[in-house]
């Protein structure tokens, strides 16, 4: 009789447990993972206003030519490092 009991208590555990566990699985899975990065780096663009307009005036002088040998690359790039300098500390502080 008690190595029944025993069973029964240790199969109603395993079975209740297991339940919670599974509904805990499948409500931790219906959520989606949300990127930090892209939030912190919209957050960083009003720090990096100069190289934007940099780029900006680059694009209107680009527009009028031609010839199609100049572009904007290095103040693209410019920009993007500004924002980057500043979201990097942020984002590698809200890694876990």
């Amino acid at each position: 009789m008690i190595h029944t009991l025993c069973e029964w208590v240790f199969w109603s555990w395993l079975v209740t447990h297991s339940f919670y566990f599974l509904l805990l699985y499948l409500l931790v899975s219906d959520i989606e993972p949300v990127d930090p990065k892209a939030c912190i780096e919209e957050s960083c663009k009003s720090s990096c206003v100069k190289p934007l307009f940099q780029y900006q005036a680059c694009v209107k002088r680009v527009e009028s030519d031609e010839t199609g040998h100049k572009h904007c690359t290095g103040q693209y790039f410019d920009y993007w490092a500004c924002i980057d300098t500043c979201a990097a500390p942020k984002v590698f502080s809200s890694l876990k």
